[in-house]
C-alpha cells in the first residue's frame, strides 16, 4: 500500500493522531471548567443549561462527522485534517474569549466540528497508511493520544483551578479560571496545524483521486452527498453497515464518558467535595492513559472480538456493582475504585478497539462515508447520553442511571457475541472480501 520508512511511518501516524489529542482536550476540558462557568453565566440552578453547555460542541461534531467523509473524498484526507487544526484553534481562543453565553456554545460548537472531522479522518488515514500486520497498534495510537489529550486537560483543570474554599481563589475561578482551561488548547492545536502541512497524502485516496479503483469509479465531475451515500444502502453493505453503527453507539452509551463530562456529579455524589473531585479526575485520567497502553500490546495479541466482549461483559459487572454501591449510600474509596477500574476496562477495550475496527471494516468503496456515517452515529450518542444524564440523573439517582447502563452493556455484549469478527492481521482487502461475502 505504501513505502513508507518505518520512522516516517510513525511520524505521520503521530501527527495524524494529534487529532486524538485535541479531540480529548477539548472533549473533557469542559468537565473542570463546568463548576465555574456555570456560576458566570449564572446556570448552576438549570439541569437543562447544563445539558445545553455540555453538549453543543457534540453538536458541532454530528456536523462535522456528517460531512468529513465525503469531503475527504472528494478533497482529500490531508486538506480535512489540516481544517480540524484551524478548528480547534479558533474554538480554543474564541471560548475562552466570549462572557456571553450564547457565543460561548457557538464557539463550543466550532470545536465540535474539528472533533467531528479529526474523530472520522485520524483513524482512517492511519489504518490506509499502516500495514496489516501492525495497523490495529497503529490506530490504537490514536485512542493513545485521546487519553493523552483527556489526561493533559484534567491536568490542567488541576493546576489552574485555586483553592475553593479561599474566597477570593473562587472568584478567580469563576472570572479567569475557566477561560485559561480553555485557552491552554491553543498550543496544541497550533503545533497541530503546522505539522498537517508536513504530512503525505493517503495512498488510498491517491489511487482513488482519479476515480480508477478497480473499475468501480468511472470518470465523472458531478459530485452530491446523495450520490456518495447510495452504496450504503445496497444490500451487500447491510450488515457490516449495521455492525459498525451498533459499535459506534456503544462506545458511548456503555456511560463511561459520562465520568469525564460529570465528574463534579459522580464524586461529589460519593461523598468528596470539589477539590477532592480534582484530584480524582486526574486519577482517573492517569488509569486512563495507563491501560490504553496496555490497549497497544492487546489489541494484536487477543484481538479485536474477544476485547470487546471484555468490555462489553466488565462495564456491566462494574455498572451494576457501582449503582448498587450508590443505593446503599456508600461513599468514600470504595466508589473511587470501581470508577476507576471502569475506565480501565474501558481504557483497555472499548476505547482504542471501537476505532480500530471501524477503520478496518469497511471497503474501500465505502470507508470514507461509512466510516463518516458512523461516527456521526457516535456523536449522535455521545450527544444523547451527555444531554441526558443530568435529567436522568437527577430522575433516578445515580444508582439507577448506572443500572441502566449496565443493561445497555449486557445487551451489547450479547450482540458483539454474536456478530463481531476477528480482524487482527488480515488486510484490508481480506477483510473487505470476508465481511462484504458474508452480508
Amino acid at each position: 500500500m505504501n513505502n513508507y520508512s518505518k520512522g516516517f511511518l510513525y511520524f505521520i501516524c503521530a501527527v495524524s493522531a494529534m487529532g486524538g489529542l485535541l479531540f480529548g482536550y477539548d472533549w473533557v476540558v469542559i468537565g473542570g471548567a463546568k463548576p465555574f462557568y456555570e456560576l458566570y453565566f449564572g446556570i448552576s440552578g438549570s439541569p437543562v443549561m447544563q445539558g445545553v453547555a455540555m453538549s453543543t460542541a457534540l453538536i458541532g461534531c454530528l456536523v462535522g462527522a456528517m460531512v468529513a467523509g465525503a469531503a475527504a473524498d472528494r478533497f482529500g484526507r490531508k486538506p480535512l485534517l489540516t481544517t480540524a487544526a484551524v478548528l480547534f484553534t479558533v474554538s480554543a481562543i474564541a471560548t475562552g474569549l466570549f462572557n456571553d453565553f450564547t457565543l460561548f456554545n457557538i464557539a463550543r460548537f466550532i470545536g465540535g466540528v474539528g472533533i467531528g472531522v479529526a474523530s472520522a479522518l485520524s483513524p482512517m488515514y492511519i489504518a490506509e497508511v499502516s500495514p496489516a500486520e501492525i495497523r490495529g497498534r497503529m490506530v490504537s495510537l490514536n485512542q493513545m493520544t485521546i487519553v493523552l489529550g483527556i489526561l493533559a486537560a484534567q491536568v490542567v483543570n488541576l493546576l489552574l483551578a485555586r483553592d475553593t474554599g479561599v474566597a477570593e481563589s473562587q472568584a478567580w475561578n469563576i472570572a479567569w479560571g475557566w477561560r485559561w482551561m480553555f485557552w491552554a488548547e491553543t498550543v496544541p492545536a497550533a503545533a497541530f496545524l503546522v505539522m498537517s502541512f508536513f504530512i503525505p497524502e493517503s495512498p488510498v485516496f491517491l489511487e482513488r483521486g482519479k476515480w480508477k479503483v478497480e473499475g468501480e469509479y468511472s470518470q465523472s465531475q458531478n459530485y452530491s452527498l446523495t450520490s456518495h451515500l447510495l452504496p450504503l444502502t445496497s444490500k451487500k453493505y447491510r450488515h457490516v453497515l449495521l455492525l459498525g453503527l451498533v459499535i459506534a453507539v456503544f462506545q458511548q452509551w456503555c456511560g463511561t464518558n459520562v465520568i469525564f463530562n460529570y465528574a463534579q456529579e459522580i464524586f461529589v455524589g460519593a461523598g468528596f467535595d470539589v477539590d477532592g473531585m480534582f484530584i480524582n479526575i486526574v486519577i482517573t485520567g492517569i488509569a486512563n492513559v495507563v491501560f490504553t497502553f496496555v490497549a497497544l500490546y492487546t489489541i494484536e495479541k487477543w484481538g479485536r472480538r474477544t476485547l470487546m466482549l471484555i468490555g462489553a461483559g466488565g462495564l456491566g459487572l462494574i455498572y451494576l456493582t457501582l449503582g448498587t454501591c450508590y443505593y446503599m449510600g456508600m461513599t468514600g474509596f470504595l466508589m473511587v475504585a470501581l470508577v476507576v477500574t471502569a475506565i480501565s476496562v474501558y481504557a483497555m477495550t472499548l476505547g482504542p478497539v471501537t476505532w480500530t475496527l471501524l477503520a478496518e471494516i469497511f471497503p474501500h468503496r465505502i470507508r470514507g462515508v461509512a466510516m463518516a456515517t458512523c461516527t456521526f452515529a457516535l456523536w449522535v450518542g455521545c450527544c444523547t447520553l451527555t444531554f441526558s444524564f443530568p435529567s436522568m440523573n437527577a430522575a433516578l439517582g445515580s444508582s439507577g442511571t448506572f443500572w441502566i447502563y449496565s443493561a445497555i452493556c449486557v445487551c451489547a455484549f450479547l450482540f458483539l457475541f454474536r456478530h463481531c469478527p476477528e480482524t487482527k492481521g488480515k488486510s484490508l482487502e481480506e477483510l473487505e472480501r470476508e465481511l462484504v461475502n458474508e452480508s
